[in-house]
């Protein structure tokens, strides 16, 4: 199965920015002015998921709670450290989460539209 998120968004570039110079996202493609939409494709180009952003004349709506997160688990304890390295030199601090089970298994932050996002290590056990 593949898997796609679909968010609207009142500025593309910004969102492009941050997810692939600080989160490190690939752009996958994009698209202009279909059916009065632009749009952006982010993910890596191995993975079975991507994230599309779009953005027409109509301002995004967004309705969300402090418990809708997007969790990204890097693939090394390096990966995580430079995420979080990306993160603090762009000065976009860390949140508490509403459940505290993330408080203990990673980071939160806001993009730039406001959503949430954890960054969590992966835990390898053998």
């Amino acid at each position: 199965m593949k898997f796609r998120v679909a968010r609207h968004t009142n500025d593309l570039e910004v969102i492009k920015s941050f997810y692939t110079t600080i989160l490190d996202f690939e752009l996958l493609g994009n698209f202009e002015n279909h059916n009065n939409y632009n749009g952006i494709f982010l993910g890596y180009k191995t993975a079975d998921w991507h994230l599309e952003f779009t953005a027409s004349g109509k301002k995004a709506n967004h309705h969300f709670d402090e418990d809708d997160i997007l969790v990204l688990y890097p693939e090394s304890r390096n990966k995580y450290d430079s995420l979080l390295e990306k993160l603090e030199i762009n000065h976009i601090l860390s949140v508490s989460s509403k459940n505290p089970y993330w408080n203990e298994n990673g980071k939160m932050f806001l993009d730039p539209d406001g959503y949430r996002i954890v960054l969590s290590p992966l835990k390898i056990t053998n």
